[in-house]
This record gives structure tokens, C-alpha cells and sequence, in this order.
């Protein structure tokens, strides 16, 4: 059985900028094996319509083509263990105050997907996830 990749935002970010060789790791584990949240969707969205107002330039139909390229992970069956985490790490004192990375690394959890993130102090809390970091500066 391959392993499944749930790819963070700024793993995306940069895959869509073309930096850090992220499109050949994504090809050597295969695109089929590799997917994003929704929450990841409209984060990404988020970016390129703030470039936009910007004045920046970020072809929508590279975001688009990418999107459409790719595996959508719906966030509903990770709802349950978003609350539990999320609970358990605001009793502990240590809450996570990013919901929406709490929704993506939930997300990967319970789906066993593995989450690719260059992030990894933002999930390392959160129990039963397996983290990669694809990105060498």
C-alpha cells in the first residue's frame, strides 16, 4: 500500500512558485499520492486574490490547474478530531491557536495520510501524526 501525502499550504505555495524542487518530490511519490485539504484550497485562494489586490501578479489558472490536478480532501471527517486536539491541547495549556492548521493536520490524522509541511512546530503536538519536511533551504 503507498503512503498518501497531505500536502500544508506553504508546501503548495511553493510547489505553484516553483522553488525548492518540491515538484520532484511530488513526482517521485507520484501526484496520485499526494493531496490537500479544502482548507489548503481556500488558503491558496486567499493568497493569490490578496496578490491580485495587490497588484501582483499569480496566474489563476496555475492555482487553478493545480487544484484541479489534485486530490481535495473535505475536512468533515476530521471534525471530531479537531475538537478532541484541540480540547486536549487547550487543557494542557498549549493551545492551538491556528485553526486551520488544526483542521489539516486533523485532517491527516485521521485520514493516516502523512502531512508535508516545512512548518512542523505548528503540529508537532498533535498526537498519532506523522510530519515530513520537504523543503531544504
Amino acid at each position: 500500500m503507498n503512503r498518501k501525502f497531505l500536502l500544508d499550504t506553504n508546501v503548495c505555495v511553493f510547489f505553484l512558485r516553483g522553488k525548492y524542487e518540491i515538484d520532484e518530490r511530488i513526482e517521485s511519490v507520484g501526484l496520485d499520492n499526494c493531496c490537500i485539504s479544502s482548507i489548503t484550497v481556500a488558503e491558496l485562494k486567499y493568497g493569490a486574490e490578496l496578490m491580485r489586490r495587490k497588484g501582483r501578479i499569480f496566474p489563476p489558472q496555475d492555482l487553478d490547474a493545480f487544484i484541479n490536478a489534485i486530490d481535495v480532501v473535505s475536512i468533515d471527517s476530521a471534525l471530531d478530531v479537531f475538537a478532541e486536539e484541540k480540547t486536549r491541547l487547550q487543557l494542557m495549556g498549549t493551545p492551538a491557536d491556528d485553526n486551520f492548521d488544526l483542521l489539516i493536520g486533523a485532517t491527516a490524522i485521521v485520514n493516516k495520510y502523512v502531512l508535508v509541511t516545512e512548518n512542523v512546530s505548528d503540529f508537532i503536538n498533535l498526537r498519532n501524526i506523522e510530519i515530513e519536511n520537504w523543503i531544504i533551504r
